[in-house]
């Protein structure tokens, strides 16, 4: 039950603090939330009624066999007697380590959104379900300037071209993560695409042709990058369309860093 109330109030705690987009997709929040205050108080009123260990129990289990209550099993019963205490103590000070363990990764550890080892885990651009409905096909829109780094991964996906792509300009916004082929000079500015929960995460991304990148900003730092498509002119990496930089700028990390 102490777990219980423990993941009820972390999770309170993190919709106070608006962290909880950390973890799930915003539109389970209330339902998220209800769910935890039910939890809190169906816990909190468990712990007011259950009744304590009964006293006498152990006094009963001696009363048998001989008039004395000293049974033929007296000394064994005695042994056991011994080590009840012994396990008792040590069964308390396992709930406690757990307990304390759960305390710290829920309610100090600060919170953080998924990063580069998680794409390493999870196939950038794998999903076909993620990015089946992102943008619209290449030439069907004028107006580029609300894509997001799945709408520009989705169109890239689909076999958009730097022709297909040619005169169109993106601002991207994610963090850091090395081009696995040739990370020297290519990088993606990922996010990960978040259908219920991070568990369920997806991480996307758009190739960045930028030579030397990492000596001036770290794996899985956050990013914003302003340029234009073209063929990608490394041999090593496997992407075929990649942004060439006109800005390429540190940001922080959003209050979302997920897309949806």
């Amino acid at each position: 039950m102490a777990l219980t109330l423990l993941a009820a109030i972390a999770t309170g705690w993190l919709g106070a603090t608006g962290q909880l987009g950390l973890y799930i997709h915003p539109r389970y929040y209330v339902f998220t939330l209800v769910m935890a205050g039910i939890a809190f108080v169906l816990t909190i009123g468990a712990l007011l009624v259950i009744p304590g260990p009964d006293e006498h129990d152990d006094h009963d289990h001696g009363m048998h066999g001989e008039p004395d209550g000293r049974g033929p099993d007296a000394h064994g019963d005695a042994g056991a007697g011994r080590r009840r205490p012994l396990l008792a103590l040590g069964g308390s000070l396992t709930a406690l380590v757990i307990v304390a363990a759960a305390a710290i990764a829920l309610l100090v550890v600060p919170p953080s959104a998924l990063t580069s080892a998680a794409v390493e885990q999870r196939s950038l651009n794998g999903s076909s379900n993620t990015l089946a409905n992102a943008g619209p096909p290449p030439g069907t829109s004028d107006d580029t300037s609300a894509y997001s780094v799945k709408d520009w991964a989705s169109l890239i996906r689909q076999g958009a071209s730097a022709d297909d792509l040619s005169g169109r300009t993106a601002t991207l916004t994610g963090f850091v993560t090395p081009d696995a082929d040739d990370p020297d000079n290519v990088f993606y500015v990922a996010r990960f695409v978040v259908t219920c929960c991070a568990v369920d995460a997806q991480p996307v991304g758009v190739p960045v042709y930028s030579p030397g990148w990492s000596s001036s900003y770290a794996t899985d730092s956050w990013v914003t990058v302003t340029g234009a498509f073209e063929a990608n002119p490394s041999v090593l990496s496997a992407a075929t369309t990649v942004v060439r930089p006109d800005s390429l700028t540190a940001v922080e990390q959003p209050a979302e860093p997920y897309v949806y």
